[in-house]
């Protein structure tokens, strides 16, 4: 039986972009948005596709990557609930410079341009929230060149870790996505992924069990190699 669809109307006023509009303008958004309902693997959009509107990510999890002609993958982002892509690319009358992936089942809403283009000429409160978002988005970005540029391979696997724990106290997590996509979105080699998870587990900081990672000491962890 296919799933129940989603309730538009209310994951509307869940993107803080819209939270704050009238009723009217709302109903407008409304109109713009559709629903798309991704299986794992699937591809929601190729690079060099052109950008029509933007995403809104309700549940599941996709990545945005691209190969290179050798067929390597760089994973640039990856993305999970209540976050949005694609508001900048929409702008610049360009072609995405990434491709978009199901990491698993995955429900999202995509706004048409129209009618964002239409609330920014009539409230610039609007404009500034969008800037504002984009911005946040950006300053990520810089922040992500900034380690895979001045951190080791090890700082950048244990910063990881330590982002998904969450918690100064031992703890136990899934890691979110394969292995692979991880290494990619780190920098690193599946290997070399590997020989850290390694190394980590024999000086008796992390147990790795598949995507069952346990961290026994969190703040010890954050001194290893700093």
């Amino acid at each position: 039986m296919a799933p129940p669809p989603v309730d538009i109307p209310t994951l509307l006023r869940r993107i803080p972009l819209f939270s704050e509009l009238s009723d009217a303008d709302l109903e407008l958004v409304l109109r713009f948005a559709r629903e798309r309902r991704l299986a794992r693997g699937e591809v929601l959009f190729q690079r060099g596709d052109m950008a029509h509107g933007f995403y809104f990510l309700v549940s599941g999890q996709v990545k945005l990557a691209f190969s290179s002609a050798q067929g390597t993958e760089k994973v640039v982002e990856i993305l999970g609930p209540m976050q949005s892509f694609g508001e900048a690319v929409m702008f610049m009358n360009r072609p995405y410079p990434v491709f978009a992936e199901a990491l698993s089942e995955s429900v999202l809403l995509h706004i048409g341009q129209a009618v964002v283009t239409e609330l920014i000429e009539q409230d610039p409160k609007f404009a500034l929230k969008l800037l504002a978002g984009m911005s946040v988005r950006m300053h990520g970005l810089v922040s992500d060149v900034e380690t895979y540029s001045l951190r080791s391979s090890v700082q950048r696997v244990i910063g990881y870790l330590l982002q998904q724990a969450d918690s100064d106290k031992p703890c136990e997590f899934a890691l979110p996505t394969s292995k692979q996509v991880i290494a990619s979105r780190l920098n690193l080699t599946p290997e070399t992924l590997s020989r850290i998870f390694h190394d980590l587990s024999d000086a008796g900081l992390v147990t790795v069990q598949g995507k069952h990672i346990t961290l026994h000491d969190p703040a010890r962890l954050a001194r290893y190699q700093s």
